[in-house]
């Protein structure tokens, strides 16, 4: 019950009659969170940060506590006995494993008591990432491309005969990448062959075909990362203070007109909208906006001293990225919460990040994180 769709394995064999495991996972961490009393975590060991700071978090909650740690086998899975640490990144990545901590004292609803910190690319269904080949001609190139379930599955044996190479031959029109194929509607799909992307032993561009059985596991996990992003109220939030200010505008420009119209000056001319301005415009997905701190210094990075050891990216790759030296940068100071600089800053073993000081003046426990960040300012 706690494998994945199409998976092959002693109670799930992959035949004509069967085609591997056929039922959902069941989610412990949502059976747990479902009691509502319990603190729940679903970690990963490579992501060593947050399951320590879990324990911290849960040993010292006086509730009971349940752990739920993603922990590759190398035999179940088919996988060479040094992988554990990068499947466990690529599981977290593709969804197959999403980071998530549940402390019931955190609030009263489910947004408030629900945190999936550290999970790559939040706002997205899928992580990128640059997947690296060479040409016929032998020249090196890579491309972006998402992180999806399936090609966390193209890389496990246990997924083995889900998948089928393409001869380069044979490419054409109706093949899709899978990332596209799960955003058509089924009658747009008929036709079409699914694939992932991949590299021989010669570093030459593959395209790998799916199973209809991995297709309905990739999707899955892309809806299970949506229903866990909707929990957490992490889906299209709306700004009411926006929302209010619009129809105050709108309010004030029909009275002003209906002024005007009344005084002879028709239905409203170029001065009147001069005067009143253009109303503001509201996007339903947007997030209030945050006032900005006084004197806004953003973080930086003493990047000669970086050791490219990945604890600034894991914790959030929206503010730190590699440059082209595989050395440390700040990407976008304004990619995330202060937290998340400042526990970058103490958990770098180099030393070399300097928070800066906060940019949105409204986030929680200000005074704390700034006290904890003036050690490496």
């Amino acid at each position: 019950t706690s494998g994945f769709i199409g998976q092959v394995s002693d109670m799930a064999p992959f035949g004509k009659a069967w085609r591997g495991k056929e039922e959902t996972r069941k989610e412990m961490t949502l059976i747990s969170m479902a009691h509502r009393t319990t603190f729940t975590v679903n970690g990963a060991p490579s992501h060593y940060t947050h399951l320590i700071e879990s324990y911290i978090d849960g040993l010292n909650s006086r509730r009971p506590a349940l752990w739920n740690i993603y922990a590759p086998c190398q035999p179940e899975h088919a996988i060479p006995d040094d992988a554990s640490e990068m499947q466990s990144k690529l599981a977290v990545e593709s969804r197959a494993y999403p980071l998530m901590v549940f402390d019931p004292d955190a609030g009263e609803t489910w947004a408030a008591c629900l945190s999936l910190e550290g999970n790559p690319a939040m706002d997205a269904d899928w992580p990128t990432y640059q997947l690296e080949f060479e040409d016929e001609e032998g020249n090196r190139d890579s491309m972006e491309l998402p992180m999806t379930f399936a090609d966390f599955a193209l890389t496990e044996g246990r997924f083995r005969k889900n998948f089928r190479m393409a001869p380069r031959d044979t490419w054409n029109e109706h093949m899709v990448p899978i990332a596209e194929f799960l955003e058509m509607e089924e009658e747009e799909r008929e036709g079409l062959y699914p694939f992932v992307w991949g590299v021989d032993k010669k570093h030459h561009l593959m395209r790998v075909i799916c199973s209809a059985e991995l297709v309905t596991s990739t999707e899955e996990r892309r809806d299970y990362w949506r229903t866990i992003k909707g929990l957490a109220g992490l889906l299209d939030k709306v700004d009411p203070e926006a929302i209010a200010n619009q129809v105050r505008a709108e309010t004030a420009g029909k009275l002003a007109a209906g002024l005007y119209a009344m005084l002879g000056g028709g239905a409203g001319g170029p001065e009147l909208s001069a005067v009143l301005g253009a109303a503001p415009a509201v996007a339903g997905a947007a997030a209030p906006a945050a006032a900005t701190a006084e004197g806004f210094e953003p973080a930086w990075i003493e990047q000669p001293l970086c050791t490219t050891c990945d604890e600034c990216i894991d914790i959030n790759p929206k503010i730190f990225a590699y440059n082209d030296d595989k050395k440390a940068i700040v990407a976008n100071p304004k990619g995330g919460p202060y937290k998340d600089i400042v526990r970058s800053a103490e958990k770098c073993p180099a030393e070399c990040i300097h928070p800066g000081t906060p940019w949105d003046a409204n986030e929680k426990e200000l005074d704390k994180l700034i006290k904890r960040a003036e050690k490496y300012q």
